[in-house]
């Protein structure tokens, strides 16, 4: 079972390398960090009788589940917290990335539109959704207060779905590298729709404010 899933994944390092790998997405979003979560959770169901092999190491969900939450949350505060300091070489970055100032702009408008609650915990499913998120709330000089608790509940919703993916796909499928596939698709598909989700609401409030405004001319 392990030679399909990694070594790692029967180590106690496994979970220093989630942690790592969680908390560094925010600035590199190709890591994989929502797969070694799967691996660790497709190993711990292996332990729990889920295939024939079982490992010498077996990760506990609980402890992954904790680990993968507190890291995203983390990552999240750094860089909202850099993001809140800004300065001019933030700015130019950003102004650099077209794709990233235009996201900025338009999740600015959500996160001021809906105090960005359901959009945090949205955008940590989404491809880089989480760093823009994190970017904007910390340049709009949100609170703390109003950010972390989201921040929260986002790392806790992913970190929940991702171990869930991993365990129930190993004790359905069997402890394998198909369990490991189906469940890494099925992550990607939820980061496929949140990124559609995101996109679609800034497009839903531009349409509703002209509405009013048209209304407002009439």
């Amino acid at each position: 079972m392990f030679e399909s899933v990694g070594s790692l994944a029967g180590s106690p390092w496994i979970y220093a390398l989630v942690a790592l790998s969680v908390l560094l997405d925010v600035f590199v979003p190709v890591l994989p960090s929502g797969v070694l979560v799967i691996m660790a959770a497709t190993a711990a169901a292996a332990g729990s009788g889920a295939g024939d092999q079982v490992p010498e190491y077996v990760p506990d969900i609980l402890a992954l589940t904790l680990c993968a939450t507190t890291a995203s949350v983390l990552g999240d505060l750094v860089v909202y917290r850099l993001a809140w300091r800004g300065g001019d070489r933030l700015d130019r970055a950003i102004a650099r990335s077209r794709r990233l100032t235009s996201a900025q702009e338009r999740l600015g408008a959500a996160l001021a539109r809906r105090g960005g609650g359901p959009l945090v915990v949205l955008a940590r499913f989404a491809p880089a959704g989480r760093s823009v998120v994190s970017l904007t709330a910390g340049a709009a000089h949100r609170r703390v207060r109003d950010f972390l608790p989201w921040s929260a509940l986002a790392g806790l919703s992913w970190a929940l779905y991702s171990v869930a993916l991993g365990y129930f796909g190993a004790h359905w499928l069997g402890a394998t590298w198909v369990a490991t596939a189906v469940s890494v698709l099925a992550l990607f598909a939820a980061g496929a729709l949140a990124g559609y989700l995101m996109r679609r609401e800034p497009e839903a409030a531009e349409v509703g404010t002209a509405e009013v405004t048209a209304s407002d001319v009439r």
